[in-house]
């Protein structure tokens, strides 16, 4: 039997689960559309090369006078109208059967949800309890598509049951699985030293291996429907980040596998997206309220295992400091919907980008600067000392 602490609890979290369109999806989000932004760059930088060689050669013909502005001007509208329509075809959602990982936290929580609304059948993948608050709502709350899946991506056998119940339960007319969304994650902080080698080991087990087996798994399925893979990461795996050196490190790796898997993957009709995201290791639009205890407990832990002669050089202070940072930043309220528009898109458009990058304007130009500047200039811009 639960007692009262839990059954409160577990009240507590319906309740902010149900109202949680309010307080982690607001109504406006003041986004960049950095992917449409990316589509149309290199048309542009075309159109004006196209009409300094078309203006050179009309002049030195003698057959018309048309400035080069001018036909940039033709040519770009022409272009960008192209560029638009070609970026916002969609496809059917008729059919088509989706499964997405991580489905505790907020953003895979909500994703599912508007997928459900979309018309898609969903797999949504719980690590732990296929009765937990999460998955009991979403089945109140949306269509009989919606499915929920035990699916630990730690565990392999987890993996093989999903993949065989999928499988099974394949939508009417579908030859395959449509789509994969990687969204689980784990998150460790703490400087390096700090990181014990369980640790270590678990944030590769999590954020790397069980995404690349999972995908081995299932691309029977997902080449037979010429579907879709996303994985979702970090703007983290572009930036250097003191105390997130180990997730720094899993959201490099997880990028550098998605781009290798699509170059694989293109001739076999199937596409790879990356979505880039701004920090997720804070706020409450990506972590559930066990995975905020748990990343200041496990903070502490790693702290408490270090030697004297290791916390005499960092200092009491140094750690006060930064476990004040970490609470403050994981009750922080997250905006969640650019990361969720472009998630949808990546498995909706009919021509999906390989990279999305929902971030801010500052992330942006630091994800720039970190990729472009010279190391030692970078890091006098934006390392502390």
């Amino acid at each position: 039997m639960l007692g009262l602490g839990e059954v409160t609890r577990r009240a507590s979290r319906r309740a902010s689960l149900r109202r949680g369109s309010v307080s982690v999806l607001p109504q406006k989000s003041h986004e960049i559309p950095w992917d449409i932004l990316e589509r149309l760059l290199m048309p542009l930088l075309f159109c004006h090369a196209a009409a300094i060689i078309i203006s050179t050669a009309l002049h030195i013909f003698d057959i018309s006078s048309a400035s080069t502005f001018a036909i940039f001007v033709w040519f770009a509208l022409s272009t960008v109208g192209a560029v638009l329509f070609y970026h916002f075809v969609k496809v059917s959602a008729s059919g088509k059967g989706i499964l997405i990982t991580g489905c505790e936290s907020p953003l895979a929580w909500y994703l599912a949800k508007k997928l459900d609304d979309l018309g898609f059948t969903i797999y949504a993948g719980f690590a732990t309890e296929i009765d937990c608050d999460e998955a009991q709502i979403l089945k109140e709350e949306c269509s009989g598509r919606i499915k929920i899946v035990h699916l630990d991506i730690t565990s392999e056998k987890t993996m093989l049951e999903a993949s065989l119940y999928i499988s099974q339960h394949l939508p009417y007319g579908a030859s395959g699985l449509w789509g994969i969304i990687h969204c689980a994650s784990w998150i460790a902080l703490g400087e390096i030293e700090w990181v014990p080698f369980a640790v270590l080991r678990k944030s590769l087990d999590y954020n790397l291996l069980g995404a690349a087996r999972l995908t081995q798994i299932l691309l029977p399925l997902i080449r037979k429907a010429n579907g879709r893979i996303v994985f979702l990461t970090s703007g983290l795996s572009r930036i250097p980040a003191p105390v997130r050196g180990i997730q720094c490190a899993t959201q490099a790796a997880v990028e550098a596998l998605a781009n290798c898997l699509r170059q694989e993957l293109r001739p076999r009709g199937v596409d790879v997206s990356v979505v880039s995201a701004g920090e997720f290791s804070i706020g409450n639009g990506w972590l559930t309220e066990d995975d905020l205890r748990d990343q200041v407990s496990e903070a502490k832990k790693m702290w408490a295992q270090l030697s004297d002669e290791q916390k005499k050089t960092f200092g009491e202070d140094y750690y006060e400091a930064a476990m004040t940072s970490i609470e403050k930043q994981t009750r922080e309220v997250s905006d969640i919907q650019p990361a969720l528009r472009v998630l949808i898109d990546a498995v909706t458009r009919t021509f999906p980008l390989a990279r999305y990058t929902p971030v801010s304007t500052g992330d942006k130009i630091q994800i720039f600067l970190a990729e472009h500047l010279p190391v030692s200039l970078y890091e006098a811009i934006y390392c502390k000392k």
